[in-house]
C-alpha cells in the first residue's frame, strides 16, 4: 500500500518502511485469513507486527468457501485481490429445491460485477486464499510469521495504564518458551480463543446450535448439476451444495450427531448422500478430500476489547453458513480496526478512537448472525411460517427475504459511534456508516481504473463540485486525498494538480448525489453533503474531529 498524498503523517497515512525504529510490534495471534490480512494492513501503515501460529504450515483442508464483493475490496487493500480472483470462481446464483430436489426458485446473478467492482459471490478454497496472503506477507519486512509457535498466555497491563502486553509463547519445535512485549494484541485465534479468555469475554448465544456433516470432494469430471449454490429446503434433511472450483465441490448436510458419525465412517453412505448431484459419474472419479462433523453456532462475544487487546473473526463471532458471511465478518473486523489502531499507536488520534471498533463492529456482527439464523429458518425450518414461505416459492410467488439473501450483499451500514453519526438535517447526501461503492471509472487518459487504486490507504474526499475553502482546510487537516468525479465529455477540468476521474456510467456521481463524501481509510462514509449543502462536511466535523485528532496534531476546522 502507498502513503496517501505522498505524506507520512496520520493513518490512514503510512509510515515509510524502515522508520519504525525500536517501537514495540503488534502481536497477531493466528495466521488464518483474518490474522494475515490484519498483519498486511498493519505493515502497510508502517506498524511492525509479529504473527504467531501454532501450526507449522497452512492448514491444508478447505473451510470457508464464499466471499462477497465488499470483502474483496479488503483483499484489494492488501494487494491480494487479483491473485485471489484468479483462483476463485464467481457463483451463478442460488436455487432452492425441495426434499425431492424439485426446484422451488432460482435466483440468478446476471451482472458480472457488483457495486464494489468484483463479482458479488466468489467461491474459493481457503488454503488457496491463505497461500495468496502468505505470499504477500513474505514481501513485507515489517511483518514476521512465526509458525509452530503457540501462545500460552497474555499478561495485560493494569487497568487504566498503557503499558505493553506480555505475550508468552512456546516454540513447538524446540519446546523453548519466551515472553514477547507487544504494543497491542489482535486475537485472531478462532472459536476457542485464548485471547477471549484473557480479556474475560464470553460468547452470547443468538440461535440454537446445529450439527452438520461437511463433505469436500475433488472430481476431474464436471458434475451433472447446475453450477450455482443449491439449498435443499427440507426440515428433516437440509443440505447445501456448491461448486467452489474447477474440480472442487462442497456439500453440507444437517444430520443428527449419530447419523453424521455413521456417514463419516462409511464411504458408501457418503456417496449415497451425494448421489442426487453426482448422477452417473463414476464413483472412482469422486475423491473425498474431507468429511467433518461441524456444530454451526450463532454466537457473539459480549466484549471485544480490553485495553489494547482485541478480538477479531471467530474469536469475536460465529455465524451460521446460510449467508456465507463468517470469514467476511472477520476480514471486516480487521479493516475496521487496523487504521484506527495505527493512528493511535502513531500518536495522531486519542485512545477513545479504539472504542469505536467494538461499538461499530459488534452491532454489525449481531445483525449478520441474526440474519443468518432467520434465513436458515426460512430455508430449512419446520415452523409453519417457513413452510408457507417455501410453498409460496413453489407456487411462483416471490419471497423478498429469500431473494434478497440469494442475490444481495446483506451487510448493513455501520452505526454506534461518533464516526457514523448521521446529520439531523434532511439532506440528500451519502450517509455516514455506509460503504462507498466502487463502480467502473476511467482516468483522464481513458484507462479503466478501480476507485480504491486512486485513493491509496488514507482518508479521501470525493466531490462532484469545486470544494469550499472550509472543505479544503478539512482535507489538509486530516489529511484526505481529494478526487473530483466528472461526467464524460465535461468541458472543464479541475485546477492543475487536482486529481480527477471520469465516471462514464454515472454510478458514482449518482451515489454522491452531485455533492461530496468524506471517506475513512476503510472506505466507509465519515460525512456527506448534497449538491446544495456547501457546509455539510465542515458542519459535521464537530461530532468526530476529537476522535481523529490529538493535542499533538493539527485539528480539523
Amino acid at each position: 500500500m502507498k502513503p496517501a498524498n505522498g505524506t507520512s503523517t496520520p493513518p490512514g497515512t503510512s509510515t515509510p518502511p524502515g522508520t519504525s525504529g525500536s517501537r514495540l510490534p503488534v502481536a497477531v495471534i493466528g495466521a488464518g485469513p483474518v490474522g494475515l490480512a490484519a498483519a498486511l494492513l498493519l505493515a502497510g501503515y508502517g506498524i511492525p507486527c509479529e504473527v504467531f501460529e501454532r501450526h507449522a504450515a497452512p492448514y491444508p483442508l478447505p473451510r470457508a468457501v464464499h466471499m462477497d464483493d465488499e470483502v474483496m475490496r479488503i483483499l484489494q487493500a492488501v494487494g491480494a485481490a487479483d491473485a485471489f480472483a484468479a483462483r476463485s470462481r464467481p457463483a451463478l446464483g442460488m436455487q432452492l429445491v425441495d426434499s425431492r430436489h424439485r426446484v422451488l426458485a432460482r435466483f440468478l446473478r446476471d451482472e458480472p460485477l457488483g457495486a464494489h467492482g468484483f463479482p458479488q459471490a466468489n467461491m474459493f478454497d481457503q488454503p488457496e486464499l491463505e497461500d495468496v496472503l502468505r505470499g504477500r506477507l513474505e514481501k513485507q519486512h515489517l511483518a514476521r510469521l512465526h509458525g509452530s509457535t503457540e501462545v500460552l498466555g497474555l499478561t495485560l497491563p493494569p487497568t487504566g495504564t498503557r503499558g505493553p502486553v506480555a505475550v508468552r509463547v512456546k516454540d513447538l519445535a524446540t519446546g523453548a518458551e519466551r515472553t514477547e512485549r507487544a504494543a497491542a494484541v489482535l486475537g485472531c485465534d478462532g472459536a476457542t480463543s485464548l485471547t477471549r479468555q484473557a480479556i474475560g469475554s464470553r460468547h452470547q448465544t443468538l440461535g440454537e446450535p446445529q450439527q452438520w456433516l461437511v463433505v469436500d470432494v475433488r472430481c476431474p469430471v464436471p458434475l451433472p448439476a447446475w453450477d450455482g449454490v443449491h439449498q435443499v429446503c427440507d426440515p428433516d434433511r437440509a443440505a447445501t451444495y456448491m461448486r467452489i472450483g474447477e474440480d472442487r465441490y462442497r456439500w453440507e448436510f444437517r444430520l443428527t450427531g449419530q447419523a453424521a458419525d455413521a456417514a463419516g465412517r462409511d464411504p458408501s453412505g457418503i456417496l449415497r448422500l451425494l448421489a442426487p448431484w453426482t448422477g452417473d459419474v463414476d464413483p472412482r472419479h469422486l475423491e473425498i478430500v474431507r468429511t467433518a462433523r461441524y456444530t454451526f453456532r450463532a454466537e457473539v462475544a459480549d466484549r471485544w476489547r480490553r485495553g489494547r487487546v482485541f478480538l477479531l473473526g471467530d474469536a469475536a463471532h460465529l455465524t451460521p453458513p446460510f449467508i456465507g458471511q463468517g470469514l467476511g465478518a472477520g476480514l471486516r473486523d480487521a479493516h475496521n480496526l487496523v487504521w484506527k489502531l495505527a493512528r493511535v499507536l502513531d500518536g495522531h488520534s486519542p485512545e477513545p478512537l479504539l472504542d469505536t471498533y467494538e461499538s461499530e463492529r459488534r452491532p454489525h456482527a449481531v445483525g449478520l448472525v441474526r440474519t443468518a439464523v432467520l434465513i436458515g429458518q426460512a430455508m430449512t425450518g419446520a415452523h409453519p411460517a417457513a413452510r408457507a414461505a417455501r410453498r409460496a416459492l413453489a407456487a411462483g410467488r416471490d419471497s423478498a427475504l429469500l431473494s434478497r439473501a440469494a442475490l444481495t450483499t446483506l451487510s448493513p451500514a455501520l452505526h454506534g459511534s461518533a464516526l457514523t453519526r448521521r446529520s439531523l438535517r434532511p439532506v440528500r447526501a451519502p450517509r455516514p456508516g455506509r460503504l462507498c461503492p466502487q463502480p467502473p471509472l476511467h482516468t483522464p487518459e481513458g484507462d479503466p481504473v478501480r476507485l480504491d487504486e486512486l485513493l491509496d490507504d488514507g482518508f479521501a474526499l470525493l466531490t462532484c463540485q469545486p470544494l469550499t475553502p472550509g472543505e479544503l482546510r478539512l482535507a489538509r487537516a486530516l489529511p484526505a486525498r481529494v478526487l473530483t468525479v466528472l461526467p464524460p465529455g465535461n468541458p472543464s477540468t479541475p485546477a492543475p494538480g487536482t486529481p480527477w476521474v471520469v465516471d462514464r456510467s454515472g454510478a458514482l456521481r449518482t451515489w454522491l448525489r452531485g455533492g461530496a463524501a468524506l471517506l475513512r481509510p476503510d472506505r466507509v462514509v465519515l460525512a456527506g453533503r448534497g449538491a446544495h449543502d456547501p457546509d455539510g462536511l465542515t458542519a459535521s466535523a464537530g461530532s468526530w474531529a476529537r476522535l481523529l485528532t490529538s493535542t499533538a496534531s493539527t485539528r480539523c476546522p
